[in-house]
Order: structure tokens, then C-alpha cells, then sequence
């Protein structure tokens, strides 16, 4: 008679590592978006080490566990940080040429192309989820159309509904570790 072994996971959620380096970073990028602050060194090294690393480490994570999504997700969002940084920065200090005219605009749209795929996909998963990816699929699109357009006004239009997502992610984030934490639900998720 063959015997069976089965192991057990229990590592860690990196769930909400992910969205939090999500959350935040993209709730400091669209302040600038909106017009509060200038873009500076703190968005730029958030962009690189937390929305970018964390992220990337968060979808390893997520491999570990087998999440195909959590794994896309993470890993892909944590390296779009990292490209748009060096993207802002390589032209800057003269490693290469910044993009050329309507660039970003092709940059921005497969990246709204994309989200909405990952969007479709988190129909079966809980509706704060479903909120954080409708929304980022959203302001991919604006920020591609702020820039073909070249309108100030809808740049602020995405730089507040960029809070409204990131605010979002941070929400699903602490929602999770606070659940989880209490093994009950305290913040609502919408579960699916």
C-alpha cells in the first residue's frame, strides 16, 4: 500500500505585502498627478524600491503558493514601477534618449490593455479586488489620453482617481492583515 505525503503551506499571505507597495506608491504618484506636490525623489525611490521590489518579491511569493494571478499581478505591476522610474530618469540623466512623442501614450495603453485582462480575471475573486484593478484599468487610460491630448485637465481627473485606486489597494491591504489577524471579518472585502 503507498503511502501519501502532503504538505502543508504555511507561509505567509503576501497578498497584502503586494498591494500595499501597490497602494501606496500609486496614492504618492497621483498627488503629483493631481497637482499637490512636484514629482520627486520620494515618489521615484518609492516607484523603485516598494512599489517596485516589494512587488516583485510579493509576486515570488505568490509563485511559491501557486497563484497564477497573485504571481502576474505583483511581479508585473512591481516591474511596470521600475520601467516607468527608469523611463523618467534614463532620459534625465542622459543614458539614453527620453521616448519619443507618443510613446508613453503606447506605454500607458498597454498597460490599461493589460490591467483590464486582470480585471476580467478578478471577477471571481472578492469585490475590493475587483474595485482596485477596475480602477487602475481606468487611470492607465486616462493618463494615456492626458498625454496624447497633452490636457492638464484630465491629468487631474487621473491624478484623483489614481488616489481613489491606490486608496483602494491600501484598504484590501490592511483589510487582510486585520482579518486575518482577528480571524474574523472586521473590514469587509465583498467576498466572492
Amino acid at each position: 500500500m503507498a503511502e501519501e505525503t502532503r504538505i502543508v503551506d504555511t507561509t505567509a499571505n503576501p497578498a497584502p505585502l503586494g498591494l500595499m507597495a501597490f497602494g501606496m506608491t500609486t496614492v504618492l504618484l497621483n498627488l503629483h498627478n493631481a497637482g499637490i506636490f512636484h514629482l520627486g525623489t520620494m515618489i521615484l525611490a518609492m516607484g523603485v524600491f516598494y512599489g517596485g521590489l516589494a512587488q516583485v518579491f510579493a509576486g515570488w511569493m505568490e509563485w511559491k503558493k501557486g497563484n497564477t494571478f497573485g504571481t502576474t499581478a505583483f511581479t508585473s505591476y512591481g516591474l511596470f514601477w521600475i520601467t516607468l522610474v527608469f523611463l523618467i530618469l534614463g532620459g534625465h540623466w542622459k543614458w539614453f534618449d527620453a521616448p519619443a512623442e507618443g510613446a508613453m501614450v503606447a506605454y500607458l495603453f498597454m498597460w490599461g490593455l493589460f490591467t483590464f485582462g486582470m480585471w476580467v480575471a478578478t471577477l471571481k475573486h472578492n469585490k475590493a479586488l475587483q474595485v482596485v484593478f477596475f480602477t487602475l484599468f481606468i487611470l492607465f487610460w486616462l493618463l494615456a489620453i492626458k498625454d496624447a491630448t497633452g490636457s492638464a485637465t484630465v491629468g487631474i481627473i487621473a491624478g484623483w482617481e489614481g488616489l481613489f485606486c491606490g486608496l483602494s489597494a491600501v484598504y484590501l491591504s490592511l483589510a487582510l492583515v486585520i482579518n486575518e489577524t482577528y480571524g474574523k471579518t472586521v473590514l469587509p472585502i465583498g467576498e466572492k
